[in-house]
Parts: structure tokens; sequence; C-alpha cells
């Protein structure tokens, strides 16, 4: 499949990028493309939209003291974008929304696939919007899906836990919290399952692990040897937790905590000299 991807050297996007070249697709990742510039996507299959303009490291409150340049920028240039992938006959189009979009879910609620947005953000507001553009223009000869996939790790860079790890290994406790998670890896798999599907539509959710932040930098000290104290174990009730059975249905089975435990040596490598932790990897 010849696919064309947006944010390909994002945190999602390069994940994508890997999954879709393994799997032996032709990949265009649209090099110097930015959102609201003209696009060519001829002889394109596949698009799969993963580009995002935000104030670095954040996403919901992203948009900085410019709400207007915000939603110009990934509302109406993702609308766009969708627009010239179905003119120029492109068949199937992916969008990579957010677990954000159900914000204003009551907290400690399941999200099953099907359920509506209730954003609650900005950021969780613009996703929904670009899920609900995109389905509409959805026909029997041009596919349309989106993904809300929960938060991402896996090693590389940019790494969502680095800033924490950092911190914790300098000497810092953080406040206790637990969070859905799932794999780069897994998302990319995910991706390229709901692509492949003949009967792609809707939207899809993309979540595995239950993590608590205690758990993860026990880890970390063990790996490492950082005496830090640990944060208390975090309150897993509140948390909105997304069923991802349509994935599932597909075939998709994610790594759980076996994956975690895998990378977690090369995460902090990353972040610490590989030296001081090779001692403690066996």
């Amino acid at each position: 499949m010849k696919i064309a991807l947006t944010g390909a050297s994002g945190l999602v996007g390069r994940w994508i990028a890997r999954a879709a070249v393994e799997a032996g697709h032709d990949l265009d990742p649209l090099p110097g493309w930015r959102l609201g510039q003209p696009v060519d996507l001829s002889g394109k299959d596949a698009l799969i939209h993963a580009a995002f303009q935000h104030i670095p490291g954040r996403y919901r409150g992203g948009e900085g003291d410019d709400p207007q340049g915000f939603i110009r920028a990934n509302l109406d240039g993702s609308l766009a974008l969708f627009q010239a992938a179905r003119a120029q006959g492109v068949a199937r189009v992916l969008f990579l929304s957010s677990r954000a979009v159900h914000d204003g879910h009551p907290a400690g609620m399941e999200l099953p696939d099907e359920l509506s947005p209730a954003p609650t953000s900005l950021y969780g507001e613009v996703k929904a919007q670009a899920e609900v553009a995109l389905a509409a223009l959805a026909t029997s000869d041009f596919r349309t899906a989106s993904l809300r996939p929960t938060g991402v790790y896996g090693p590389g860079l940019p790494q969502k836990w680095a800033g924490l790890i950092a911190d914790f290994l300098a000497g810092t406790t953080p406040a206790p919290a637990v969070a859905t998670e799932v794999h780069g890896a897994d998302l990319g798999r995910a991706a390229l399952a709901v692509l492949e599907d003949h009967a792609m539509s809707g939207s899809y959710n993309v979540g595995d692990l239950v993590l608590d932040r205690r758990d993860l930098l026990a880890e970390v000290a063990r790996l490492t040897g950082c005496a830090t104290p640990l944060p208390p174990p975090g309150d897993p009730r509140p948390l909105r937790r997304p069923l991802s059975r349509r994935l599932q249905a597909l075939g998709w089975r994610p790594g759980g905590l076996p994956l975690l435990r895998r990378h977690l040596p090369e995460i902090v490598a990353q972040i610490q000299p590989e030296q001081e932790i090779a001692d403690k990897l066996d």
C-alpha cells in the first residue's frame, strides 16, 4: 500500500512510520509539508494524519495564548487535508485523534469505542470536531476512521517520561498518579490494522496498561540504584479507562507489562548514561 503520513517524526508518527515500513508498505512522510499547506497525494492509496501543531510538550493547553491560530492550523488545516485526499482519489484516511475527546465523561467510567465525545479542552474539542468532519466525508469509495490513543510511551525521542524520570533521578519525588498507557509499537500496529480493514469506519480506542507512577519509578530505581523516595500509590478509581474492543476484534493484542519491562532499560538509558544501568539489566 502507498501510504502518506503526516507528523512522521513526532511522538506518535514515528511509531506509525516504523510499523508501516516494517510491514512492507511504501511510505511517504511528506517531507517539508506543514498543516495548512497544499499537498500532493496523487497515487497514494491511503493517508494517515498524525501531525498536530501545539506548544512543545503540551497537548491540552497546547494553544498557549493563540487559540484562534491553534484552531486555524489544526482544525481548518486538517479539514483541507481531508478534502484534498478525497479530491485526489485517496481511498482511505485515518486520523490520529486522542483520549482527550472523552475528558468530560464521569470519573471512573469505562470508555467504549462508540462513545460520543465530551471534550473539556480546546485540544479535545479540535480533535473531536476533526473526527466528525472526516466521518462526514466518507463514502463507499472513501473510507475514513479515527484512532483515539491513550498516553503513548516507548524508547526514542521525543519521550513522554523524560522529564519525570530525569527529575526522579535528580532527587525529586513526584506527586502520585495513575494513567492509561500504550506502547508506540502497539499503536503503530493498531493504525495498520484499521487501515487494512475493509470495513474501517468510525472511531477506535487504543489503550493497554493502567500504570501507577509509583510502580514505574520503582523499576527505574531498581535499574539505576536511585534512592529518591517513591511517591505513594495513586488512586485508580477516578481513571477513565478506554476499551479497545474494535481493535481486539481485528486481532490486535498489545504487549502489556512484559513490553514495558523489556523497553524501560532503553528508555532510562536515554536519560541516564547506559553504563550506569548496564549491570542491573539481568
